[in-house]
């Protein structure tokens, strides 16, 4: 998304631009949001997930996820377990949860940034258990 990443995530789950959802969302894998979604969102636990939210995208409630790319509106709380990308356009109005960032000129996060140090980035993790021959 930024620095020169050509790498897009797959994307399993839309919400599109003329979409509204009310109510909390569990996803696994790719999940991105163009529309307006009143609830929390959660990515599935153990997993490498990533949520994008465009400019056009609003989520009122907290994003918890590995990984999220973040060009449009949050009302609530970020969680990055692992990674937060912060597009030009993002706004936060609550606290970001994070063990790497990265913040485009432009980004605004009204709340806390919070360093949550040690998070193993969920990758590593996988090649982990796949690479364990005990």
């Amino acid at each position: 998304m930024f620095g020169g990443r050509k790498k897009t995530p797959s994307i399993d789950t839309l919400v599109g631009c003329n979409s509204r959802v009310d109510g909390d969302i569990r996803f696994g894998g790719g999940f991105h949001v163009d529309g307006y979604v009143k609830g929390n969102i959660k990515a599935a636990a153990d997993t490498l997930s990533i949520i994008s939210i465009s400019e056009r995208g609003t989520v009122e409630g907290t994003v918890s996820a590995p990984e999220i790319l973040l060009n449009g509106t949050i009302i609530g709380d970020a969680v990055a377990g692992h990674r937060i990308l912060l597009g030009p356009n993002a706004r936060v109005n609550g606290n970001v949860y994070y063990n790497l960032i990265e913040m485009a000129i432009g980004a605004e996060v009204n709340g806390k940034l919070i360093h949550r140090p040690g998070t193993i980035t969920p990758l590593l993790a996988h090649q982990r258990k796949v690479g364990d021959t005990s």
